[in-house]
């Protein structure tokens, strides 16, 4: 069923991600109202309602169920048996959320889907962690299995000495240990499924982290990631379609030697897609509507020979005035408040033309 220009997309999260969706349907004819248990979340300055209720509050939820046509969400770290009361009007469903935010799950359901993913194994005391050094030596990092992201809640295992200390690092809480592997590139498979089956890719972006955050992304990619871009592909629809995901789905990848391997896959828009907005025919935020709304898929195509996007972490926010009077740069601000460490602030995109 077509949800139609003018009915109201909920979305639960309000932060960034939450509000480039809002913009994106504003601009073809729907408003939104942002499910958030903050008082002042970003994507709330620019949608046409906004619940100020915790991500479990089933009553609130049941009321905001009935205000929207539609719903979604901006980030996958959520409560899942309080998003059923949404029913059928969530898309995607709660399945994908499930998987993703349990990387144990997450990574055992990769390999059922057919893609790679580095050796790991689940790890629940610091027995298992000793035993993981011992038998499968080293480097390891330490991913709790949940609530981990930006480079939040993990640890690296270099030397045998580093165990229990790793293990501190992460809260002894439940976690995977992986080992360190090898690659030459990180990059992303960014894809759009309908419900249908119809599905659209784009050009994936070759991404460069520090410090466990996203700090570029640019397309097109090297040579050495684009020989793996078309098993990549076909790896993330899979999984996408195993999922019976509808809107965008990520999935983050190292590029090895090997061939891909899956680092963990984002059941929603991406950070490495914000080149989109600019830098091809149809951004993942509008495509996300599209697809969760029933339109037809929009052309993916880039606009110029190329484009690449650097984050604003931090206090890098404060060099927003050279930055938006610099020719053919793309500023976006989130409207957020204090400019903490680590924090993304907004992100910079330029095309070429």
């Amino acid at each position: 069923m077509t949800i139609s220009p003018g009915s109201t997309i909920g979305i639960v999260g309000g932060g960034q991600l939450g509000r480039m969706l809002a913009m994106a349907a504003a601009k073809l004819g729907y408003k939104c109202h942002i499910f958030d248990p903050h008082e002042h979340p970003p994507a709330a300055d620019v949608a046409a309602r906004f619940t100020r209720a915790a991500y479990d509050d089933r009553s609130a939820l049941e009321a905001f169920a009935a205000a929207v046509d539609v719903a979604t969400y901006e980030f996958e770290n959520l409560p899942v048996d309080p998003l059923n009361v949404l029913g059928n009007k969530l898309r995607p469903g709660t399945r994908s959320l499930a998987i993703a935010q349990d990387r144990a799950h997450e990574k055992s359901f990769i390999e059922e889907c057919g893609a790679r993913v580095a050796p790991w194994r689940q790890v629940n005391t610091l027995n298992d962690v000793r035993s993981v050094v011992a038998e499968s030596g080293l480097p390891i990092v330490l991913k709790t299995r949940r609530y981990g992201y930006d480079g939040k809640g993990q640890a690296w295992i270099r030397a045998a000495g580093e165990a229990e200390a790793a293990w501190d690092a992460i809260a002894q809480e439940p976690a995977v240990a992986e080992a360190g592997i090898d690659f030459s590139a990180e990059y992303s498979v960014i894809v759009a499924r309908w419900a249908d089956g119809r599905h659209t890719f784009w050009d994936s972006p070759e991404n460069v982290h520090r410090d466990g955050i996203l700090r570029r992304s640019a397309v097109p990619c090297s040579a050495a990631v684009a020989v793996q871009i078309t098993e990549a592909r076909e790896a993330a629809l899979r999984i996408a379609e195993a999922l019976g995901h509808v809107g965008v789905l990520t999935v983050e990848y190292f590029a090895s030697e090997s061939g891909p391997l899956v680092n963990e896959i984002a059941p929603r828009v991406h950070n490495s897609g914000h080149w989109t907005i600019e830098g091809a025919v149809t951004s993942q935020f509008e495509q996300h509507i599209r697809a969760i709304c029933n339109l037809p898929p929009g052309s993916t195509e880039l606009v110029g020979h190329g484009a690449s996007m650097d984050n604003l972490i931090g206090d890098e926010v404060n060099r927003w005035p050279e930055l938006v009077a610099e020719p053919g740069a793309h500023l976006h601000l989130y409207g957020k408040g204090e400019a903490r460490a680590g924090r993304k602030m907004g992100h910079v995109t330029r095309v070429e033309r």
